[in-house]
């Protein structure tokens, strides 16, 4: 997986300086701040879903918390997560929860809707900002889709 893009702005002639100058996608959409934001933004809908909120604890802190650190770090960011954590092993994490379609579809929606909610570094070039987002919308569909258990 490659992660990361070019560089964050535009010279004043429209192309990107330095474009062999790759940064992390971590870095590129503003790094803790923005993962922090995506998940809130996707546990306020989880916490009223009618398909997603029997998956999750009535006290949302720790998920918010792990998936943000797990985010950060497959994006380019600090290993905080697998320090505190270990391997990430998201497969058999979720193995205990019933993964149907219906469950993916509507964990999915919600993060998408996340991803198009929140917004990036103010700086991110527009074509940037578009290869990252298609980035994580291509990686939120992979990674939904493998954990579903349950057919």
């Amino acid at each position: 997986m490659n992660s990361s893009v070019g560089s964050p702005t535009n010279d004043d002639n429209g192309e990107a300086p330095g474009e062999s100058e790759a940064i992390s996608v971590f870095e590129a959409v503003g790094g803790w701040e923005y993962f922090e934001a995506l998940v809130d933004h996707f546990y306020d809908t989880v916490a009223d879903d009618a398909v997603l909120a029997p998956l999750y604890p009535n006290d949302l802190t720790l998920p918010r918390l792990h998936t943000a650190q797990f985010l950060q770090q497959y994006w380019g960011g600090p290993s905080t997560y697998s320090d505190e954590r270990g391997h990430p092993r998201l497969r058999m994490r979720h193995m205990p929860f019933a993964i149907g379609q219906a469950e993916r579809d509507a964990w999915l929606a919600a993060m998408l809707a996340a991803v198009a909610a929140v917004p990036m570094r103010p700086d991110l070039a527009d074509e940037s900002a578009v290869a990252v987002r298609q980035m994580l919308v291509d990686y939120f569909d992979h990674a939904s889709t493998a954990m579903i258990n349950q057919h």
